[in-house]
């Protein structure tokens, strides 16, 4: 049994809390809204997961120190945009815990990974990220999912894989955390042009072309930055892009889908309700490209669609109608 600390009360990070509490640990909550922490307190509910029952061993507090003082584990479930800012906020309270990334993301500006966030805020702590494909709505229900573990230590790998696991969750461990990180932070974007080409009433032929050639354009970039290419090809990367573009749980295919029926960003924002880690990434990975330069015409088409004005089926036909060519998969 472990004292394991969650900052973030959103979607993942309850969902998480309610499949570590079921397994026996303690768990504490840090959220940032008061609403949110009483309504998880007092009701054992959360407003994002309306179908799940909160356990009584899941306490929510506002308190950061309260939340991470005696915990063993530390696990950052907040908006990637956020996480740099949320860390500076509770790291005085950090000491010799493990500290685990479980959002999926990177940092405009920076265009650093979410554990490079870590490593440069945490410098003397075992850091790693959790991924794969794993919607919250169903974790929290205690459906099977198989998810993977990544980080430099072994230390870490052992103890979330010995700590996470369960008959609900399989749990598998990685040293690539660079492509476990981008795997999982690429794909909403590639869901989020599935959802384009739902919008647009675009059918099966156009979504496995989508597919397939985005986890192209996915591991051309990843393996510029240093990761291994059959990352890619595993949970974190072709499972977490099939559950995340096909599913009715996916806030990024649903907010593609949003823009190709003609919404615009601000309306697909307030409709959605929830983070949507694909328009907070998009501009990060085309300036990604940019820098390593790496060919990703789908990326390059859906940051023009979203800052340079072109029509969604325009972009489809600016892609369709490229320069022939032999199909690379490198």
């Amino acid at each position: 049994m472990k004292n394991i600390a969650i900052i973030g009360s959103g979607s993942w990070g309850v969902a998480l809390a309610i499949h570590l509490a079921n397994m026996g640990h303690n768990v504490k909550i840090w959220s940032f809204a008061k609403e949110e922490a009483d309504l998880i307190n007092n009701e054992k509910k959360c407003i994002f997961l309306p179908k799940a029952t909160i356990p009584n061993n899941i306490l929510c507090s506002l308190d950061y120190k309260e939340v991470i003082e005696g915990s063993d584990i530390v696990l950052v479930v907040t908006p990637s945009k956020f996480t740099r800012s949320t860390v500076k906020n509770f790291k005085q309270y950090i000491t010799n815990q493990q500290v685990i990334i479980c959002s999926k993301g990177l940092e405009s500006g920076t265009l650093k990974t979410l554990t490079e966030i870590l490593e440069e805020e945490l410098p003397n702590n075992k850091i790693g990220a959790l991924s794969g494909p794993s919607h919250a709505e169903e974790v929290s229900l205690g459906i099977p999912t198989a998810i993977v573990i990544a980080s430099k230590s072994d230390e870490v790998l052992n103890n979330i894989q010995s700590s996470f696991m369960s008959d609900k969750m399989r749990i598998y461990t990685s040293h690539d955390v660079m492509g476990v990180e981008l795997g999982g932070a690429l794909k909403n974007i590639i869901a989020f042009c599935a959802g384009i080409i739902a919008g647009l009433d675009f059918g099966d032929n156009t979504f496995a072309a989508l597919a397939t050639r985005g986890l192209v354009e996915i591991s051309r970039l990843g393996t510029k930055m240093g990761a291994d290419k059959d990352t890619f090809y595993g949970l974190t990367g072709l499972g977490d892009l099939i559950v995340t573009c096909l599913s009715e749980h996916s806030r990024n295919r649903r907010a593609g889908m949003l823009i190709g029926q003609g919404k615009t960003i601000e309306e697909t924002k307030k409709e959605v309700g929830m983070t949507i880690e694909s328009l907070d990434n998009i501009e990060v990975t085309y300036e990604l490209a940019k820098k390593y330069n790496v060919e990703m015409p789908i990326v390059k088409a859906v940051y023009d669609v979203l800052y340079n004005n072109l029509p969604p089926r325009d972009a489809v036909a600016m892609l369709m109608t490229r320069e022939a060519k032999s199909e690379d998969i490198r």
